[in-house]
């Protein structure tokens, strides 16, 4: 494996503020740009700053939104793992399921 290929075995962990700091000196260089995609941006020569400038703040954007998605799963999956007693419904499902388990019936 290649030096460049070992970023895929690592962390998936984004940290927007990582990514706010190194985008945020060409941005204020910059000072305005048009939101990236648009017609307006499309329409910049490929040389202009404005244009990279745009991508940056769309990454910036980018993994503000991953980086709060990551925090939201963080949580959902404590909720989930507080909501129950996790190994007693393992233990209840595997003697259920393996034949230990003989449900009553009323007569």
């Amino acid at each position: 494996m290649t030096t460049d290929q070992t970023w895929a075995l690592g962390s998936q962990s984004v940290d927007w503020w990582a990514v706010a700091e190194f985008v945020e000196p060409m941005l204020s260089a910059v000072g305005s740009w048009p939101t990236a995609g648009t017609v307006a941006w499309i329409q910049l020569d490929d040389g202009d700053p404005r244009k990279l400038a745009a991508l940056f703040d769309a990454a910036r954007h980018h993994s503000l939104r991953v980086d709060g998605a990551q925090e939201a799963l963080a949580a959902a999956s404590k909720d989930v793992s507080a909501a129950a007693d996790w190994a007693a419904v393992s233990r209840g499902m595997f003697h259920r399921d393996n034949g230990i388990y003989i449900p009553r019936e009323v007569a």
